[in-house]
């Protein structure tokens, strides 16, 4: 019997390793792709999982990405380059902030366009979006807008291709590397201070995010479904 082949794009580091460990714990096979020659050796080496280099924003590496993959069940995207996103309004250099557009929205658009002939009948995509479209704060303008389109684009793609299903899970706060990128050595008092006013009492994890998509990969029953992952961050 064929194993599942879950593709992770994204899947080096962060939440989408996590994903990739728990799938390879269930016996499912894994390609995880992204753009760190590193961190794809590191995650192949550790998890014995297959790997592709590729950059989300260059059409022709997701087209070679799934000519490299074969037929597969699902494919999950948890790239996020938010470099740039970060702006105040008044002074907004939109040139910084392409790669926070093609990561967030223009690459999911395109994984869809190349995913769907590669995926088996029954199978899925999933996108990861986040809590800025629905608690935005000051200077994430953009950041509110690309998560909020991921919900209409799942909706939109889940009629056009059904019977795929498509999903989006959008995370709160959750503890990874891109911290440090936002708030540098601020990020363990910004993130304790975020603890303290969730209801959940606490930040999330990885294996938070990566339980939370499987649930998604695994209900043949959701589709066009945004599957909030945030520790109760929308109700405070």
């Amino acid at each position: 019997m064929r194993k599942e082949h879950v593709v992770i794009v994204g899947g080096s580091s962060g939440m989408g390793r996590a994903l990739a460990a728990e799938l390879v714990a269930q016996g499912s096979e894994v390609t995880v792709a992204g753009r760190s020659v590193e961190r794809l050796a590191a995650v192949r080496r550790e998890l014995g999982v297959q790997t592709v280099a590729m950059d989300l924003l260059v059409e022709e590496d997701i087209a070679r990405l799934f000519a490299t993959t074969g037929r597969i069940d699902h494919v999950v995207s948890t790239a996020a380059d938010i470099r740039g996103a970060y702006q105040p309004i008044r002074a907004y250099d939109v040139n910084s902030a392409r790669p926070a557009i093609g990561s967030k929205l223009l690459g999911p658009l395109l994984l869809a366009k190349h995913a769907a002939p590669a995926l088996e009948p029954g199978g899925s995509i999933v996108f990861t979006s986040g809590i800025a479209a629905y608690r935005p704060g000051p200077g994430a303008s953009l950041l509110a807008a690309l998560n909020g389109a991921l919900a209409s684009l799942a909706a939109a793609l889940a009629v056009e291709l059904a019977p795929l299903r498509v999903n989006v899970v959008s995370p709160g706060w959750v503890d990874t590397p891109i911290w440090q990128d936002v708030a540098g050595d601020a990020a363990p008092a910004t993130l304790a201070a975020m603890a303290a006013r969730l209801p959940a009492g606490r930040i999330g994890r990885t294996q938070d995010i990566a339980d939370a998509i499987i649930a998604l990969l695994r209900n043949g029953f959701i589709t066009g479904t945004v599957l909030h992952a945030d520790g109760g961050h929308r109700l405070v």
